[in-house]
Protein backbone atom coordinates (compact mmCIF):
# COMPACT_ATOMS: atom_id res chain seq x y z
CA UNK A 1 0.00 0.00 0.00
CA UNK A 2 1.35 3.44 -0.96
CA UNK A 3 1.85 5.92 1.84
CA UNK A 4 0.49 9.50 1.81
CA UNK A 5 3.79 10.87 0.51
CA UNK A 6 3.62 8.62 -2.61
CA UNK A 7 -0.03 9.55 -3.20
CA UNK A 8 0.82 13.26 -3.15
CA UNK A 9 3.33 12.78 -6.01
CA UNK A 10 2.03 9.95 -8.21
CA UNK A 11 4.17 10.93 -11.22
CA UNK A 12 7.45 11.14 -9.28
CA UNK A 13 10.34 9.16 -10.76
CA UNK A 14 13.14 7.91 -8.54
CA UNK A 15 16.39 8.13 -10.55
CA UNK A 16 19.62 6.58 -9.31
CA UNK A 17 23.14 7.17 -10.61
CA UNK A 18 26.21 5.01 -10.05
CA UNK A 19 29.47 6.55 -8.85
CA UNK A 20 31.13 5.74 -12.18
CA UNK A 21 28.45 7.53 -14.19
CA UNK A 22 28.30 10.42 -11.71
CA UNK A 23 31.99 11.14 -12.38
CA UNK A 24 31.02 12.07 -15.94
CA UNK A 25 33.03 12.01 -19.14
CA UNK A 26 34.62 15.21 -20.45
CA UNK A 27 33.85 16.00 -24.09
CA UNK A 28 34.79 18.98 -26.23
CA UNK A 29 33.23 17.79 -29.49
CA UNK A 30 29.85 16.27 -30.29
CA UNK A 31 29.04 14.63 -33.61
CA UNK A 32 25.34 14.25 -34.37
CA UNK A 33 23.91 11.96 -37.03
CA UNK A 34 20.39 10.71 -37.62
CA UNK A 35 18.22 8.25 -39.49
CA UNK A 36 14.46 8.27 -39.93
CA UNK A 37 14.03 6.63 -36.53
CA UNK A 38 16.87 7.82 -34.29
CA UNK A 39 19.44 10.47 -33.49
CA UNK A 40 22.96 9.40 -32.55
CA UNK A 41 25.11 11.79 -30.50
CA UNK A 42 28.79 10.83 -30.20
CA UNK A 43 30.77 12.69 -27.55
CA UNK A 44 34.48 13.00 -28.31
CA UNK A 45 37.47 14.37 -26.40
CA UNK A 46 39.96 16.01 -28.77
CA UNK A 47 43.41 16.59 -27.29
CA UNK A 48 45.77 19.37 -28.41
CA UNK A 49 48.36 18.22 -30.94
CA UNK A 50 46.91 14.71 -31.21
CA UNK A 51 45.55 13.92 -34.69
CA UNK A 52 43.33 11.07 -33.46
CA UNK A 53 40.41 11.07 -31.03
CA UNK A 54 38.06 8.41 -29.68
CA UNK A 55 34.34 8.55 -29.09
CA UNK A 56 33.99 8.58 -25.29
CA UNK A 57 30.23 8.08 -25.16
CA UNK A 58 27.37 7.47 -27.60
CA UNK A 59 23.76 8.38 -26.85
CA UNK A 60 20.88 7.14 -29.02
CA UNK A 61 17.60 9.10 -28.95
CA UNK A 62 14.24 8.91 -30.65
CA UNK A 63 13.43 12.04 -32.69
CA UNK A 64 10.92 13.06 -30.01
CA UNK A 65 13.51 12.74 -27.21
CA UNK A 66 16.10 14.60 -29.32
CA UNK A 67 13.69 17.51 -29.72
CA UNK A 68 12.91 17.55 -25.98
CA UNK A 69 16.64 17.50 -25.24
CA UNK A 70 17.19 20.43 -27.64
CA UNK A 71 14.48 22.45 -25.90
CA UNK A 72 15.75 21.58 -22.41
CA UNK A 73 19.33 22.49 -23.38
CA UNK A 74 18.17 25.81 -24.89
CA UNK A 75 16.22 26.57 -21.70
CA UNK A 76 19.23 25.80 -19.52
CA UNK A 77 21.57 27.89 -21.71
CA UNK A 78 19.16 30.84 -21.43
CA UNK A 79 19.08 30.46 -17.63
CA UNK A 80 22.91 30.20 -17.50
CA UNK A 81 23.36 33.30 -19.67
CA UNK A 82 20.89 35.31 -17.60
CA UNK A 83 23.15 34.76 -14.58
CA UNK A 84 26.64 34.59 -16.14
CA UNK A 85 26.33 36.59 -19.37
CA UNK A 86 26.38 35.57 -23.00
CA UNK A 87 28.45 32.52 -23.91
CA UNK A 88 30.84 33.48 -26.69
CA UNK A 89 30.81 31.16 -29.70
CA UNK A 90 33.75 29.90 -31.74
CA UNK A 91 32.91 29.97 -35.44
CA UNK A 92 35.10 27.02 -36.41
CA UNK A 93 36.06 24.00 -34.38
CA UNK A 94 39.86 23.90 -34.11
CA UNK A 95 41.10 20.39 -34.82
CA UNK A 96 44.62 20.90 -33.48
CA UNK A 97 43.91 23.55 -30.79
CA UNK A 98 47.19 25.27 -31.66
CA UNK A 99 49.16 23.37 -29.04
CA UNK A 100 52.53 21.71 -29.47
CA UNK A 101 52.61 18.35 -31.17
CA UNK A 102 53.12 15.34 -28.96
CA UNK A 103 56.66 14.02 -28.72
CA UNK A 104 58.15 11.03 -26.97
Amino acid sequence: MADAKDQARPNQLNIEISEEVADGIYSNLAIITHSNSEFVVDFVRVMPGVPKAKVRSRILLTPQHAKRLMRALADNINKFESVHGTISEVQEVPMHFGGPTAQA
